[in-house]
């Protein structure tokens, strides 16, 4: 069995808990570190003052806990549509100004289906992604897109057509399980330069689905997190627990290793009826490997 040395997080959302609460749970679950979304609420940057940040910084520290990244996923169309763009953009940059004062330089995000380079669509997102990648290059971050919605060569080819690292990847095994059928293993040695970030996630795909139906696209229904729990629950596809899907932990992790990523294993967990025991189980789970 390969053997890995990674940290592992935990997706403090993932346990239907108010902030807080859910950061001690990380703790109690024997994680590393943790991924918080920081998008509306009290984690909405604006209502953030350098005092509040300073003393959620110090809280995370002292639970022996450090941030693995922000989530700035902004739904919707990602950053397909030209007149939402401005604003999910400054918002985005506001989002990884945070993520910096917590201690971590990446913020995960959806960016919407890329779609073929001479699709109208196309440019549009990649004059977005430019303006984030060279914000990021700036403050030494990265803005991780997370994979699923196309295919890993693919979004490839569109991360080659911007400057520098600004856009990376939050590797998402089971997103591509489940609603591409891309091979996630082949798919880490595919994007090892742009990885940052990844999902320790599972699942199995119940029948082929349109990307489109699940991440949305100008045209069709915007992508909601209630609409994917869904789908993920009773539609085409299902996540499951580590270890009952489909995803090759032995060769997903023997990969990681291969490229030489030393950046956090988190675990997601956006289905059941017990996620923290859920989540308890995938650490343990996890530390099988190391």
């Amino acid at each position: 069995m390969v053997k890995i040395h990674q940290p592992i997080g935990v997706m403090t959302d993932s346990f239907k808990l108010p902030l807080r609460e859910a950061l001690r749970k990380a703790q109690e679950v024997g994680a590393n570190g943790v991924q918080i979304y920081a998008v509306e609420g009290e984690m909405d940057p604006a209502n953030l003052s350098s005092t509040a940040r300073k003393e959620l910084k110090s809280y995370i520290e002292d639970l022996g806990l450090e941030v693995s990244a922000l989530v700035g996923d902004l739904a919707g169309h990602g950053f397909q549509d030209p007149e939402a763009n401005p604003w999910k953009i400054e918002k985005s940059k506001r989002i990884l100004d945070l993520a910096l004062d917590l201690g971590s330089n990446i913020v995960t995000t959806h960016i919407g289906i890329v779609p073929n380079n001479d699709h109208p669509i196309y440019a549009t997102m990649q004059r977005a992604c430019e303006e984030l990648s060279q914000y990021a290059n700036s403050v030494g971050g990265h803005f991780a897109i997370e994979t699923g919605p196309e295919t890993s060569a693919h979004l490839k080819q569109f991360l080659d057509s911007l400057t520098g690292r600004g856009m990376a990847v939050n590797f998402d095994p089971a997103n591509m399980v489940m609603v591409t059928g891309d091979d996630p293993v082949q798919g880490v040695y595919t994007l090892k330069d742009y990885i940052v970030h990844t999902h320790v996630k599972d699942g199995i795909r119940v029948r082929e689905v349109d990307p489109r139906e699940v991440y949305g696209m100008l045209g069709f229904e915007p992508m909601s997190h209630e609409k994917l729990a869904e789908m993920a629950t009773d539609g085409p596809f299902k996540e499951l627990p580590l270890g009952e899907g489909n995803v090759d932990f032995d060769s997903y992790f023997q990969a990681l290793v291969d490229i030489g990523f030393n950046g956090y294993l988190t675990i997601e967990r956006e289905v059941g009826t017990d996620p923290a025991e859920d989540i308890r189980k995938a650490v343990q789970f996890i530390k099988r490997y190391k």
